[in-house]
């Protein structure tokens, strides 16, 4: 069992269901940014403006965030299913990916607190989906 910060239990189902629905909302909110304002949305992120072909690569990101939003909000009901696992270790390749990327990227950047924010943000996200995904199950006694 995964234990509640509040003393209460939580099976690894409902935790998983639990991050599933908030990658749903937050990976569908930012992907529909990147699709509709590309370049407002990295300025605001990143601090630095999009160039040549950089919007057209953002709103290809977006579409595909959009993509993982929507497969995470069906999954999101049924996270120990064969398929709603699959969803779980594809946003959780994605957090790590999208926090390693993030923590490159603020340093160099002026004034790039944002960028360190969703860094810290989708590292906190891959560390709930490791445990939900691969710490300790719930044991069921037979009676």
């Amino acid at each position: 069992m995964v234990v509640c910060p509040a003393g209460a239990h939580m099976t690894t189902s409902v935790l998983l269901g639990r991050i599933l629905t908030a990658g749903a909302v937050l990976e569908a909110a930012v992907g529909l940014g990147l699709l509709l304002a590309p370049s407002a949305l990295v300025e605001f992120l990143l601090r630095a403006p999009l160039d040549g072909a950089g919007p057209i690569v953002a709103r290809l990101g977006g579409g595909g965030l959009l993509a993982l939003g929507i497969a995470c909000w069906f999954a999101r009901l049924t996270p120990s299913t064969p398929a709603g696992l699959g969803v779980a270790r594809a946003f959780l390749a994605y957090n790590l990916v999208a926090s390693g990327v993030l923590s490159n990227a603020y340093p160099p950047l002026p004034g790039g607190a944002a960028a360190l924010g969703a860094a810290i943000l989708h590292g906190l996200l891959a560390i709930a989906l490791l445990a939900a995904l691969f710490g300790p199950r719930e044991v069921h006694a037979n009676r």
